[in-house]
């Protein structure tokens, strides 16, 4: 390939070249058959072995066998047994599972082929034929599905090494249409005899099979590749159609011409129509049964509200529809990935997450129907509300009878006043002892003790077990309800078994009306034990659980009332053993959590809860401020929002804030506490302000962001060349929309940058101005370091990359932004094992991550030349680089092992500094070795960057292959100009350009600008001298000048001219003799002076200033680099 275009073939077009060139040979052999044919009066007859063969052949046609089984063709005669050989080849077919076995078999056949075509070619043809027809309608009618079913896939089974052979047989020339022509129809009848007689699509994957190894032979149809670097002879302006036209016809991207195919054309063209058609039904049959399958989830969710329950058979039927469902979906999948067309598009439910099997997440955000709650509400979103609100009514399910309701109707009438009451009581003795402790509150923050256990009391209690016991006992649930007791225990214990994987509220209220129908004193005291038993780890399901206390609790109050008893006990135990931070620290925070839940549902008194987080603020230290936050986040908006808890608990998160700001607390505590209190109650604010666009800058975003893709590159470009370029407020858009790569899609900055070299043909300066806007946000990254950019950042590198392989800037530019990239920042440019930097500290590794990604998008085009040692340089001092920072996460470790497999995959990275530094050192020598500067010491050390920057040279073979532009010839940057090393004359000390030579270069530069610019437009009296010093005279006639000037001057006071005629197509010269006194002469010879006298000054003048430049920075560098860790041999 072309390097300017950067890419190879990919590995799958040269896997299938290969067996392209194999089967053209063996189609070669095939095709005369008399060569195979041998005299069979000195072969082997005897039955012996031709029996072992028949059977060897029988038993299996894998390439273990291959070997020998030619062998014996080779040496016995066959003639007599050739209806057994081809019996025993279908037999043996079916064992070949690899590609390998089924190239051994293809020879075999082929041999076989060449010595009999007349008898074995058609036997075996009609044998291979019956292999792979379908079976007969008759024979399955009498089967039952699931026998239908099994028997369909021992066929597919048997049948696939089969279509295979086939294929491969119908490529090498045994398998024919006609004499002259290929096997491809009879290929492509084989397969739609499979496929038209089986409308349950249980052939479906033989087609997959056949296509994925035989979809380019036969269909014609190659993968989608694109070049990676754009032609040095492209035309501006002309990329995006010429990339559409690769994308539309896939002719482009074929490696075989037409003669060498081996399947004619007529019949790819029939037969990819007929796996498109083939496709799309498929596709359709897909979108019915998802159809079907979200019809019947609708259902099974309305006969269990009907019923409360699915039953057995629907359930069944639900799961064998669902199999039969992912079986088609990912066959209809591999189907479009093979054949490169898009899916169906499958539609959405319109019901919400409360399906049975599909779709059930239990915490999901809100839908786009859900209305949005009031900012004051106690619930974070409609779903939250969901959740803890709607909660179903047991007796809509469960009898009343069962719940008996009714037996205890008079003794809860009687009950509820003195419940009432007592509850009253113990709210009115909580509001006054808050109000006691903020009575109380000290300057220093610390409150009495009073509420706090004595020591007399924590020596007693310390040995005390905890009361929460480990993981409950695993319990196997029935594998059948035909085979398993249905007894209450067993049931029991199977529901109990099953709460764990109830993780969505449909489930959970089926279990808790299941639980109903269970209903007995044993019964809820093993609920209350198995909640108790919660694992630590497990503290998804405590939502879930929670919200089943809370549907049982109405009807069970025993149930609520033991687990907050026992929570309530788990708290107090952990606030006696608050000194034990690890090992209870996953159990405070599933206690905390539980009891959370449970308060949302109104199972957990108001009181309780409040006087939990009184007891946190008491002692406001420690793991006690872990369970505020918890308590906060858990809990917090609900209390601070409801009617009966929302003045004491405002009380409390005042006095926390107090305490909060008396006391000292470290940074992960003050911000554990910030973040909870400013999640319970956020802070007002307005509503955001939508900024107004006018529609042009709206249009234009609605380009670039939505419109823009590989297939609408041409529209995208044409509508941007029918703007008003004129208009600054455009301009100013479309400035700041190309210089933003990172507010479109990460895959589409290539193509941003594809619009912006077709942009280029027609608006040079917006090109130029996107170039230089990318390279100073660049380098802003790299000043300001802010995590938050670090996204925009990758973009924008990724972007200067593509702009590069779009060719708007030179390699150069490339070399100079990764250099830039590791040095920038450092202390004289050279970074130092773990020297702490401000914006590139040690443990930093975004900088690695920018140039692993420039070197993914553009590395693989420096693969030759001076590009080539460029890059390699570079990389020696990126493994030094990488060296001097801390071990790399494995993340970061395994990016720079991609991108260095990418570019340099036989390259080695250093173990060691000491090796990075000595690779460098001897890369540095090297520079200035082939630069031939010559050093004063061999201890004087150097700028790790400046090596690579000494071979800033002109690079010939690049110029040659880039075209000129502005962008090409910018000047390096400041940056650039102080990395360069050269070594300097010691005794010299001016080291700075003077004032007047300043001036003259500033003349010069000026002057030079003008006749660029302006005299380029006209042609007046020296642009004629120019164009006439420019003319081509001969070879015969320029040897007779001695100095090389446009005349000779006479002895006798004449000056010859050369006089260009021609006649014909024929250049003649004649030479004539002018007065030195004449007009004429005098001007010429003037003019030449002239132009001699100006060149001098302007080499010598560039010559001293790039000298003294060359002295100034090499003086700075020797003083500052005297101790450096580097040390660089200056050879003289």
């Amino acid at each position: 390939m072309d390097h300017a275009q950067g890419t190879a073939h990919p590995p799958k077009l040269d896997e299938e070249a290969a067996r392209h060139a194999k089967r053209v040979r063996i189609k070669e052999l095939n095709d005369s058959p008399s060569a195979g044919q041998q005299e069979t009066a000195k072969m082997d007859s005897s039955l012996k072995r031709h029996t072992a063969l028949i059977k060897r052949i029988r038993q299996s046609m894998a390439s273990d066998n291959r070997d020998h089984i030619l062998k014996d063709l080779e040496t016995l005669t066959l003639e007599k047994y050739i209806d057994e050989i081809a019996g025993a080849v279908v037999e043996g077919l079916g064992r070949c599972k690899t590609e390998r076995d089924i190239w051994g078999a293809v020879e075999v056949i082929s041999s076989l082929h060449r010595r009999f075509p007349k008898t074995f070619t058609p036997t075996i043809t009609s044998l291979l034929a019956s292999a792979i027809s379908p079976p007969a309608k008759g024979s399955l009618s009498s089967l039952s599905p699931e026998q239908k079913e099994k028997e369909d896939s021992a066929r597919v089974t048997r049948q696939r090494p089969i279509v295979r052979i086939c294929a491969e047989l119908a490529l090498v020339g045994i398998i024919r249409d006609a004499p002259a022509r290929s096997g491809g129809e009879w290929m492509m009848k084989a397969m739609k005899d499979l496929l038209s007689n089986d409308p349950s699509l249980s052939s479906l994957p033989l087609l997959t099979t056949f296509l994925k190894s035989y979809s380019r032979p036969f269909l014609g149809i190659v993968p989608p590749s694109s070049s990676k670097q754009v032609s040095a002879t492209s035309e501006p302006g002309t990329l995006s159609d010429s990339v559409a036209n690769e994308d539309q016809n896939g002719d482009a991207q074929q490696q075989f011409n037409e003669d060498a195919e081996l399947v004619e054309q007529d019949i790819r063209d029939r037969f990819k129509r007929m796996c498109e058609g083939y496709f799309e039904s498929v596709s359709k049959k897909l979108v019915i049964e998802h159809k079907r399958l979200q019809e019947q989830d609708k259902r099974n969710h309305e006969a269990y509200i009907r019923s409360g329950e699915i039953f057995e058979d629907r359930q069944q039927g639900y799961e064998k529809m669902t199999r039969s469902y992912e079986k088609l979906l990912a066959s209809c999948q591999s189907l479009s990935e093979l054949l490169y067309l898009p899916l169906p598009k499958l539609p959405t439910s319109t019901q919400k997450s409360e399906s049975i099997q599909i779709g059930s997440n239990q915490g999901s955000l809100l839908s786009e129907n859900d209305e949005v709650l009031d900012p004051a509400s106690k619930w974070a979103d409609e779903e939250e509300r969901k959740f803890f609100e709607d909660v179903p009514d047991l007796r809509d399910f469960v009898p009343a009878s069962v719940l008996g309701v009714g037996e205890s109707t008079q003794l809860d009438n009687s009950a509820k006043p003195e419940d009432e009451k007592e509850k009253a009581e113990r709210e009115k003795e909580e509001v006054r002892k808050l109000e006691e402790e903020l009575k109380n509150l000290s300057v220093d923050g610390t409150e009495g003790s009073a509420a706090e256990p004595s020591d007399d009391e924590d020596a007693d209690e310390d040995n005390a077990p905890t009361p929460t016991p480990g993981t409950p006992k695993a319990t196997t649930p029935p594998l059948s309800p035909l085979l398993a007791p249905q007894g209450p225990s067993q049931l029991l214990t199977a529901l109990l078994a099953k709460l764990p994987d109830a993780t969505n509220r449909t489930l959970i209220d089926q279990a808790a009306v299941d639980f109903a129908f269970l209903n007995s004193k044993a019964a809820r005291k093993r609920l209350v034990k198995f909640m108790n038993q919660v694992p630590k780890n497990r503290s998804d399901l405590l939502p879930h659980y929670s919200r089943l206390i809370g549907i049982l609790n109405p009807y069970m109050p025993d149930i609520g009332t033991e687990l907050v008893a026992a929570l309530d006990e788990e708290f107090r135990y952990l606030q006696r053993k608050k000194n034990v931070v690890k090992e209870f620290t996953e159990l405070r925070m599933k206690n905390i959590a539980f009891l959370s839940n449970l308060t949302k549902f109104k199972v957990v008194p108001s009181y309780l809860i409040l006087h939990m987080f009184k007891v946190c603020l008491d002692d406001f230290a420690g793991t006690n401020i872990e369970n505020l936050a918890l308590l906060l986040e858990g809990c917090g908006r609900f209390l601070l929002r409801s009617e009966d808890t929302r003045e004491r608990f405002a009380a409390m998160l005042e006095l926390m804030k107090r305490k909060q700001s008396m006391q000292h607390l470290d940074q992960r505590q003050q911000l554990l506490l910030e973040n909870a209190y400013y999640q319970c109650n956020p802070p007002e604010r307005g509503p955001r302000e939508e900024k107004i666009r006018p529609p042009i800058e709206l249009f234009i975003r609605h380009l670039i962001y939505d419109v823009l893709s590989k297939k609408s590159i041409d529209k995208v470009l044409k509508l941007l060349r029918k703007l008003d370029w004129d208009d600054a407020h455009v301009r100013r858009v479309l400035h700041k929309v190309f210089t933003k790569p990172w507010k479109i899609r990460y895959s589409n900055v290539s193509l941003l940058a594809m619009l912006t070299y077709d942009l280029q043909r027609y608006r040079t300066a917006f090109a130029i101005s996107v170039v230089d806007q990318v390279l100073e946000d660049v380098r802003r990254g790299l000043e300001q370091n802010v995590y938050s950019t670090n996204q925009r950042r990758l973009a924008t590198i990724k972007y200067l990359g593509e702009l590069y392989i779009y060719r708007l800037l030179s390699s150069g530019i490339i070399f100079d932004t990764l250099w830039t990239i590791l040095t920038f920042g450092h202390p004289e440019g050279r970074p130092m094992p773990s020297q702490p930097v401000s914006i590139d500290m040690p443990d930093d590794f975004f900088r690695i991550r920018l140039v692993c990604v420039l070197l993914d998008t553009c590395g693989m085009c420096f693969d030759r030349g001076t590009q080539k040692k460029k890059l390699d340089n570079f990389l020696t001092f990126f493994f030094y680089y990488i060296q001097c920072k801390e071990p790399l996460p494995m993340d970061v470790d395994f990016m720079l092992q991609d991108s260095i497999e990418a570019i340099r995959p036989k390259s080695e990275m250093p173990k060691t500094l000491e090796a990075a530094a000595i690779a460098v050192d001897e890369m540095f020598s090297g520079a200035l070795q082939a630069a031939g500067i010559v050093g004063e010491s061999s201890d004087d050390s150097d700028d790790e960057e400046g090596g690579d920057r000494r071979e800033k040279e002109t690079d010939d073979e690049e110029d040659g292959l880039e075209p000129e532009s502005p962008v090409d010839a910018r000047p390096g940057s400041l940056e650039d100009d102080d990395d360069v090393i050269i070594a300097s004359n010691s005794a010299q000390e001016n080291l700075g350009p003077s004032d007047e030579a300043e001036a003259e270069f500033a003349k010069e530069l000026a002057k030079m600008v003008t006749d660029t610019s302006a005299e380029s437009r006209k042609v007046d009296k020296k642009t004629a001298l120019a164009l006439w010093d420019s003319a081509v005279i001969p070879p015969t006639s320029r040897k007779k000048r001695p100095d090389g000037s446009e005349e000779i001057n006479g002895d006798d006071g004449m000056t010859n001219f050369v006089v260009l005629t021609k006649r014909g197509n024929k250049q003649l010269t004649r030479q004539i003799a002018v007065p030195s006194g004449s007009t004429l002469a005098v001007q010429t010879r003037t003019a030449q002076l002239q132009d001699k006298v100006e060149q001098q000054q302007l080499k010598q003048l560039v010559l001293n200033y790039e000298q003294r430049e060359e002295l100034e920075e090499l003086k700075a560098l020797e003083a500052k680099h005297r101790n450096g860790a580097i040390k660089i041999r200056l050879v003289g």
